[in-house]
């Protein structure tokens, strides 16, 4: 007998979660100041299966200074994205990138002597 085998639904689930061009846009535009500045110095992206991560590094050899991650489970509650700073804690979480991405521009302010 002949069997049907179905084809997969364009409305399944992706099987990775990963950052939309606009959304790395974002990103690396305040990773490129951030270098400018001196503060930073390379990063890391993981597409993982329920989330994708941005981490950021002094030096390449170290553990990231902070880890920007997107969670679509979690859009309709608190927020899919989040700044984690290295040692675990949550800097800032919301809806929308660049309002989350603000906890880590401060830190190109300065006083100017």
């Amino acid at each position: 007998m002949n069997s049907i085998t179905p084809f997969p639904t364009p409305l399944s689930a992706p099987e990775q979660v990963a950052f939309h061009r606009t959304e790395l846009n974002v990103i690396l535009s305040l990773y490129g100041r951030m270098v400018a500045a001196g503060e930073w110095r390379d990063y890391g992206i993981s597409t993982l299966k329920d989330m994708a991560v941005f981490s950021v590094f002094r030096r390449t050899a170290e553990n990231p200074l902070y880890r920007i991650e997107k969670h679509p489970k979690l859009r309709n509650r608190q927020g899919q994205y989040a700044v984690i700073g290295m040692d675990g804690q949550v800097l800032k979480r919301g809806h929308d990138l660049r309002t989350v991405l603000r906890v880590l521009e401060r830190k190109l302010i300065r006083a100017v002597e």
